[in-house]
């Protein structure tokens, strides 16, 4: 089975991503087991799938609106952003809307074209799982949520900015 990074450790990943035919057709859903659909098959066959044996999750493609299943958030066992590509970056806004927006609190997991070097800030945004690509060294992606001690920006992670995390005496022998 393919590594997973969830909750600071390599797992083994119990879901199947169901992807779409080639020519955009829905695939063929398997009866039990945990999945992961894309948002189209989801909304052609929501009340289906929820009554299949198994627990269902939904990928987003980085064009779809999170929007699009946020009344649907308390019945997902996971969400799934997917980026086409390392060099798009819409799925950190996505990511960003479904944590402080919509409050989802369940697994939010990176997908696709992933690398090592946006790990750590993908887990800024609020993502807490990463799907890692076939030849991708696990234990090397794992160090990379650890690149950095600390951050300066307010994010998901942690709201408020570094200069409001300073205690309030820290800084008052600096001008003596």
């Amino acid at each position: 089975m393919p590594s997973l990074l969830k909750g600071n450790e390599i797992v083994e990943d119990i879901w199947t991503l169901i992807g779409a035919g080639t020519g955009g057709e829905l695939p063929a859903v398997p009866d039990h087991g945990d999945i992961i659909v894309p948002l189209s098959l989801w909304r052609a066959q929501r009340d289906g799938l929820l009554a299949r044996d198994g627990r269902v999750g939904v990928w987003l493609d980085s064009h779809e609106d999170p929007a699009a299943i946020a009344d649907d958030l308390a019945i997902l066992g996971v969400i799934a952003i997917n980026f086409p590509s390392h060099a798009d970056g819409r799925g950190y806004s996505t990511a960003r809307l479904l944590r402080e927006r919509y409050g989802y609190q369940g697994e939010l997991r990176a997908i696709g074209d992933v690398l090592r070097d946006q790990i750590f800030y993908l887990s800024r945004c609020g993502f807490d799982a990463f799907a890692l690509a076939p030849g991708r060294d696990p234990q090397e992606a794992l160090r990379a949520l650890n690149d950095f001690s600390d951050a300066y920006q307010a994010a998901v992670d942690r709201p408020a900015p570094l200069f409001r995390r300073r205690p309030a005496n820290a800084g008052a022998g600096a001008n003596k």
